[in-house]
């Protein structure tokens, strides 16, 4: 048997793969809490894709995750060079 190896935090992996398996194409995630990237639980998807984000909340809702945000980002480069749009979902607590 082969072990495998994820570079995902275990308190985001479920979710991350839940969307995965649903066609969402997930490309930054964070468990969330002290020493993480994010103070919450979140992944980012859907880049360009302005139906991604309503998908990946029915299926969080779905499988009952704790769905605290949903939100369509845009981040600002360089100090004025908007990139995006992008989806981001951010749950109240880890999905252990």
């Amino acid at each position: 048997m082969v072990a495998v190896v994820s570079d995902l935090d275990p308190g985001i992996e479920r979710a991350v793969r839940a969307l995965q398996d649903a066609g969402c194409e997930t490309f930054e995630s964070c468990q969330g809490g002290a020493g993480h990237s994010y103070p919450d639980p979140a992944i980012r998807f859907g880049v360009g894709r302005p139906e991604e984000g309503w998908k990946a909340l029915a299926v969080c809702l779905t499988l009952g995750y704790p769905v605290l945000r949903l939100r369509l980002c845009w981040d600002v480069e360089h100090g004025h060079v908007p990139t995006g749009p992008y989806w981001e979902i951010v749950f109240s607590k880890s999905i252990d």
